[in-house]
């Protein structure tokens, strides 16, 4: 029997000249980021401190670039952060994406494009809730900390100046007028106070009708009852028709456990900074790199 009566009958076999092998790999990375190809679009939800930016204001290595190459092959890249719409604008640009919707405030606020060029956005959706309680409470206990509130229209009000914080539209006011309308937001900063010393306060007084969240340092973040940046993303892939278990979301604070816990609850995936507290790690589906190592970047890079 011949060597050629062993071979299957699978069909013909073409060898590229060493010449064309180039132009072939080409092609085939081409067609690779050709948003024709995608088969599932993803929603991409990213935090933005320590996740896409590091402690300098500066993005984390390779996100950029990583964010582009996400996008060119069809997926919708957005932020959701606690930070409000003042202090994201200029990450929009830094990343280069005007994405259809933005959810900002820890998701009190869902914003929504209305100039792609000028990185304009509306206020889509919009969570409120009477503080004058929570200030009350907090003010007995830390009447020495720095507060601030968000205001519905976006405006701010602010009781003492910290050098982080981002106060355009911002007005210096008693600390009694904080509270004095519905807001979106109620930021408290202690700098004397340790993390520890935050969770046995909120313990304390018992801040049952409200959702917050600690930060790294004496950094207390509240918003209304039962709204994180997991209701807000929950808005925006409603209206973007888009199935749930299609979501990436990747973020390195406490902030994150509502939407890592809604990601994953629908089939779809959470990833935490590696740079993270314990309980932040423990939450998600997976782990990246550090921010400082270019962790978004390695997750996108991937997809």
């Amino acid at each position: 029997m011949s060597e050629e009566a062993h071979l299957p009958a699978t069909g013909s076999i073409e060898i590229a000249p060493e010449t064309d092998a180039a132009d072939i790999i080409e092609q085939v990375a081409e067609d690779a980021a050709d948003p024709a190809t995608v088969t599932e679009r993803l929603l991409i939800a990213l935090d933005i401190d320590g996740t896409v930016l590091l402690e300098d204001e500066s993005p984390s290595p390779g996100v950029i670039d990583a964010v582009a190459h996400a996008q060119s092959a069809g997926h919708e890249v957005m932020i959701a952060t606690g930070r409000s719409w003042e202090g994201t604008r200029s990450v929009l640009q830094t990343l280069e994406i005007a994405p259809e919707y933005v959810v900002c405030s820890n998701g009190a606020v869902v914003l929504k494009r209305a100039d792609a060029v000028t990185w304009e956005y509306e206020r889509h959706v919009v969570e409120t809730f009477d503080a004058s309680e929570v200030l009350a409470l907090l003010g007995e206990h830390l009447p020495d900390a720095h507060y601030l509130v968000e205001l519905p229209d976006g405006g701010r009000r602010y009781t003492d100046y910290l050098p982080d914080w981002n106060l355009a539209r911002a007005d210096r006011v008693p600390f009694g007028e904080l509270g004095i309308e519905p807001v979106c937001r109620v930021v408290v900063v202690a700098p004397d106070q340790h993390e520890e010393d935050f969770n046995a306060l909120v313990d304390q007084i018992g801040l049952h009708h409200v959702s917050y969240a600690v930060g790294w340092t004496a950094w207390l973040d509240i918003a209304p009852h039962g709204v994180d940046k997991s209701t807000g993303l929950e808005r925006v892939r409603t209206e973007l028709g888009l199935d749930p278990a299609h979501v990436l979301v990747i973020g390195d604070g406490r902030n994150d456990l509502g939407m890592f816990r809604w990601a994953l609850e629908n089939g779809g995936r959470a990833v935490a900074m590696a740079q993270g507290p314990q309980e932040v790690r423990d939450a998600a589906g997976e782990l990246t790199i550090s921010v400082r190592e270019g962790g978004v970047a390695a997750v996108l890079r991937a997809l």
